[in-house]
């Protein structure tokens, strides 16, 4: 892989490249950082203009000096900032026990300054400091000892800072070698570095609007946060928003922020000048939403005004577009320098413009988004459905990349969150790759696959076209294929009844618990159901109980924001699992998916439950609708984790769309009051607490009848 090269913010940004392109003729792989990292001490902060490291050439510091030195004086001044460079890095570097050796650091830190023009450096400066100029640098750099990859690799996730998200938990009850905690110790571990991709996308900051996406668990939270913290320590001054949609999501958010500044900065955040809103916020805590409402002289609208005056699937954009068309008129001054956006694909484009309105020029705004969130979304919103258009058509926003520039849009293509068997599994259910009666959806452009980490085995990427796809090897960490097994990473289970379901569920989490050395917060059980959560959770958390099991369903027994708990399983609804992952995931009622009512939807929740998992996946679900889920599971896993269809034509996926688009809200609300009430009915009358004859005799003649209708003969 060739040198990389990360634009950061840099003093001197064209001198900085035409350095980068001398590093370019003698380094054929490592990465050069242009004005990162920022290393701090007791006193102040110390930038770097640029640092390179590689196998080959081991670690280089450089100062790119703005003149040349004269006298005496000023070359001691020079000195003086190359022994403190080395110092600081020494020292930063040093906190790292895999990069000491004994009492000594492991790797050389050779520091460059390279001058405006040739120089005649003094002879008894310090071994280890090198003067020249730009002409001399590929000379001096292709002479330095290198360093072995272990090496390189930890240097690379000491100055990235990534290696502060290593888990919070030592595990050092962890005894067994091959039991999943033991695993999960090795999976955790061994992400310690940042990508090519994430690197650009968590450093590079260009003038303006940047766009990051990829699939869930591709680390754009991750990248957003260290973005976040970089920026607070480059730019204390600056007021800097990170805000989401899924109110579960700010645990891991706050927590992601507060220890990546604490890395550059040795202290936390200012929450004066850096804060996590979410996207709508609460009465008890501000949100994006209510603090632009709050600038534009206005008071903020509560939920209950929002789903009585737009509905549940709309309010929130409802809220938005009353807000924006008071911004338009009384047109408030911006409050905000930064906002980077995470779950960008759950907002509608009127929060977008409401953040556009409100943050400075040159208007930096980050906005992380989900590919293939949305299975049957038609085409990624473009910047001008998102952002609006100037008075005479203009696009506001451009997120075209330029060589030798910071990168405006960043695909992460490598997702470290799904063993690629539980990814193929959730995207063959979630389009109905296997289903019956064919696709349930699909999107326009067929080579968004590639851009997702398939790789095509038969047939072309083409609408109308048959294909065959697997995951690309390289887009998933080697940790999974050597610490997973394919049988245990994805495992179906079939019941006859709900109550059995939970028994299965319940033994499982014990022996997990018990014989496996994975804790009570390792584990996620999702609910599919939003709407029935609260009536269905309590009976599956009796069961666990009964099993000697603490449990907690999300946003009821904890607060919105809170997730995981200490010796307690955590329990959420799809709303609230989403945006959040576990080790262990249990998608329970999976029959759920099978309903011919809002199919799409129910698919996509399915999706979205599964791909929760970052190691094992455990999908249930009970009765005859069971059967229809457990069939495609079977079949994907019997084609190997590949999936074989037939991409639709423009024509067939207009027909999809149509065929299987969901109800209406008003017409979904009135099939959920009926389903609740009959199958409050059906359990009454299974229970034996009611008798059919006492439903009155026109009414049952009236079903009857229906039903008859409705169902096909037997020789139909």
């Amino acid at each position: 892989m060739p040198l990389q090269v990360v634009y950061g913010e840099s003093r001197d940004r064209i001198r900085a490249s035409l350095l980068a392109d001398q590093l370019r003729e003698v380094a054929d792989e490592g990465t050069v950082y242009l004005g990162y990292p920022v290393l701090a001490t007791a006193e102040d902060n110390v930038e770097v203009d640029a640092l390179m490291v590689s196998r080959s050439h081991g670690v280089v510091a450089f100062l790119l000096a703005e003149s040349i030195p004269r006298t005496t004086q000023d070359w001691a001044a020079i000195q003086a900032q190359q022994d403190r460079l080395y110092d600081v890095l020494d020292s930063t570097l040093s906190k790292h026990r895999s990069l000491r050796r004994r009492r000594t650091l492991a790797v050389e830190i050779t520091t460059v300054t390279v001058f405006p023009g040739p120089v005649d450096p003094p002879h008894s400066d310090a071994e280890g400091a090198i003067y020249c100029d730009l002409q001399d640098v590929a000379a001096e750099i292709v002479q330095l000892p290198g360093i072995d990859e272990p090496l390189e690799r930890a240097v690379q996730g000491a100055l990235q800072r990534v290696s502060t998200i290593k888990p919070a938990k030592k595990r050092s009850s962890v005894e067994g070698t091959t039991s999943r905690g033991a695993v999960l110790k090795v999976i955790e571990a061994g992400i310690a570095n940042l990508d090519q991709w994430q690197k650009s996308a968590a450093i590079e900051t260009p003038q303006g609007p940047q766009r990051i996406r990829g699939l869930a668990g591709s680390g754009k939270t991750v990248v957003l946060a260290l973005k976040a913290a970089y920026l607070h320590t480059q730019h204390p001054e600056w007021h800097i928003a990170v805000t989401y949609y899924s109110r579960a999501l700010y645990q891991q958010i706050e927590d992601l922020i507060a220890r990546f500044t604490f890395e550059y900065r040795n202290d936390r955040p200012d929450e004066n000048y850096l804060q996590i809103l979410h996207s709508w916020g609460s009465a008890s805590r501000a949100g994006m939403y209510s603090e632009m409402a709050r600038a534009a002289g206005t008071t903020p609208r509560d939920f209950s005004y929002a789903r009585a005056t737009y509905g549940m699937d709309n309010a929130f954009q409802g809220v938005c577009r009353e807000l924006l068309t008071i911004v338009k008129a009384s047109n408030p001054e911006p409050i905000f320098d930064v906002v980077l956006i995470d779950e960008a694909q759950d907002l509608p484009p009127e929060f977008f413009q409401l953040i556009y309105h409100f943050t400075r020029s040159p208007k930096r705004i980050v906005w992380g988004f989900d590919e293939l969130q949305k299975l049957s979304e038609s085409a990624m919103p473009s910047t001008d459905e998102l952002f609006g258009t100037g008075p005479e058509g203009q696009s506001l926003v451009s997120i075209v990349n330029r060589e030798n520039e910071p990168k405006k849009d960043i695909v992460l293509p490598v997702c470290y969150r799904n063993t690629p068997w539980a990814l193929a599994t959730a995207h063959a259910l979630g389009i109905g790759v296997y289903r019956q009666n064919g696709l349930l959806q699909h999107f326009d452009n067929p080579e968004l696959w590639d851009d997702i980490g398939y790789e095509t085995v038969h047939g072309e990427l083409a609408l109308g076209s048959p294909v065959t796809l697997e995951r690309k090897h390289d887009s998933a960490p080697s940790y999974f294929r050597d610490y997973v097994s394919v049988d245990d990473a994805v495992v179906m289970q079939r019941f006859d009844s709900q109550e059995s379901q939970d028994i299965w569920v319940a033994q499982d989490i014990k022996k997990i618990l018990t014989e496996d050395e994975l804790e009570h917060d390792d584990i996620l059980i999702v609910l599919p159901d939003v709407y029935r959560a609260k009536s269905r959770a309590p009976r599956l958390m009796r069961t666990l109980q009964e099993h000697g099991i603490p449990s907690h369903l999300v946003g009821v027994n904890t607060s919105v924001d809170t997730v995981f708990l200490r010796g307690s399983v955590a329990l959420a609804h799809i709303f609230r699992a989403k945006g959040n992952e576990a080790p262990m995931v249990y998608v329970i009622d999976s029959q759920n998916a099978a309903s011919n009512v809002n199919t799409v939807t129910r698919r996509n929740t399915l999706f979205t439950a599964i791909t929760r998992s970052r190691a094992w996946v455990r999908i249930t679900g009970y009765g005859d609708a069971m059967d229809v889920v457990a069939r495609e599971i079977e079949t994907v896993r019997e084609k190997n984790f590949q999936l074989e269809f037939k991409i639709p034509s423009r024509r067939s996926l207009a027909q999809i769309r149509h065929l299987h688009s969901d109800q209406s809200a008003n017409s979904a609300g009135k099939a959920k009051r009926a389903t609740e009430g009959l199958q409050m009915f059906l359990e009454a009358y299974e229970a034996d607490e009611i008798d059919l004859d006492e439903i009155p005799p026109a009414m049952r003649t009236r079903l009857m009848r229906k039903l008859r209708e409705e169902l096909p003969s037997d020789d139909a």
